[in-house]
């Protein structure tokens, strides 16, 4: 069968490079065409544009960019048109994908599946009137979105796994990480403004532990290590912390986060997928999320956001099993008292680890592309 798989980022090309192998096993004359990645095209995609050149976040960079990404649609709509692939896959991406999923099936009658659904039950819940009317298939990878969609909604989902279970299930323990002290690592999320703005409070949380830990950064790999050297140094030119406290040395590490991860003892961590992964490899961890305006932030939150948490592992637990400090809450004095809670001896910790196990348990087995693979083809051939 022919597959048309859309991925607008580099999680995305990941998760759906790995569809891809599934797929394959699953139909060995499997192929595929996509708007995607580097890895989706080294799966064996032929890729008819990369996401980078549409990869634009944030209200002005997207209406900056607004007449390149409707090319880019525009495109992407006649590309399908003209393969008339078998099954169309989107990966995550809902500005871009729920426009494709509405142009397909206007226009035609091909299936279309959903792998990792929108984050609906977050913010723009209208989109759900969308995904009834185009989405023939919703392969969710987080459980308690089958509740969600079932009970409010009246439409099915199909959980398939997570596959950041996969992931850090096949992360190799590998060799060991240098030096003799344990590690604290900070991982202080993907883009420059939030780096800029987590990273600072993480340093000055951090610092005073210095002397037992290494202190550890992941880079993101669009960002080059002189701007993080430079949050470093002004960090440690506020100096707020002791002022006889010398200047604690941090390392800075790129493409090696689940290896950082598995070799340490606590982590301060931007929520994200990240979180799920330090959770899975069992680090006990405090989640930070600086915002500007910190109580207008939080009272937006609260009125915006439709869930009681912004990390996926208390999400997917039902619990607060972590920390979760966010605008005006992420000060360094109070991301250090967390952190040194759930360090060897600290208050937290053991609970922490409780909490993880029964997170991981609703979570499930190592699998998600295979499941998911399965259903697509299984769906084709009864098509």
């Amino acid at each position: 069968m022919k597959y048309y798989l859309i991925a607008g980022e580099a999680s995305g090309d990941l998760h759906a490079s790995r569809l891809m192998a599934a797929l394959r096993d699953e139909d060995p004359e499997a192929r595929f065409r996509c708007f995607g990645g580097d890895m989706m095209e080294a799966e064996g995609g032929e890729l008819v544009q990369h996401y980078r050149d549409l990869a634009y976040m944030g209200f002005l960079p997207v209406l900056m960019h607004l007449p390149a990404i409707m090319r880019g649609m525009k495109r992407c709509q006649r590309d399908i048109l003209a393969w008339q692939p078998d099954a169309v896959i989107l990966v995550d991406y809902p500005g871009f994908n729920l426009k494709i999923a509405h142009y397909v099936k206007q226009h035609t009658r091909i299936p279309v599946f959903y792998y990792i659904s929108p984050k609906i039950w977050a913010w723009k819940e209208h989109r759900i009137k969308d995904i009834k009317r185009d989405v023939d298939c919703m392969l969710s990878i987080l459980p308690f979105e089958v509740q969600y969609y079932r009970e409010k909604h009246h439409y099915h989902v199909h959980y398939v796994g997570n596959p950041t279970v996969d992931e850090v299930a096949e992360e190799r323990l590998g060799e060991g990480w240098g030096g003799s002290r344990p590690i604290i690592a900070l991982l202080p999320g993907s883009r420059k403004q939030e780096v800029r703005g987590n990273l600072r409070r993480m340093i000055l949380a951090a610092a005073p532990f210095a002397s037992d830990y290494q202190l550890v950064i992941a880079a993101a790999p669009g960002l080059d290590e002189t701007f993080y050297r430079e949050q470093i140094r002004l960090s440690q030119a506020t100096r707020y912390l002791q002022p006889s406290t010398p200047d604690p040395h941090f390392s800075i590490v790129y493409g090696q986060t689940l290896r950082l991860l598995r070799h340490s003892t606590a982590a301060l961590v931007t929520s994200g997928t990240a979180t799920l992964e330090t959770a899975l490899l069992r680090v006990p961890q405090v989640v930070c999320y600086y915002m500007k305006a910190g109580r207008l932030a939080s009272l937006a939150r609260r009125l915006i956001l439709k869930v009681p948490y912004i990390s996926l592992v208390n999400l997917v637990a039902g619990e607060e099993v972590v920390p979760e400090l966010v605008a005006e809450q992420m000060s360094p004095a109070n991301v250090r008292r967390h952190l040194a809670a759930i360090l060897p001896g600290g208050s937290a910790r053991q609970a922490q680890l409780s909490g993880y196990e029964r997170m991981a348990a609703r979570l499930g087995e190592p699998g998600a592309p295979k499941r998911a693979a399965k259903i697509i083809f299984e769906y084709g051939e009864r098509g």
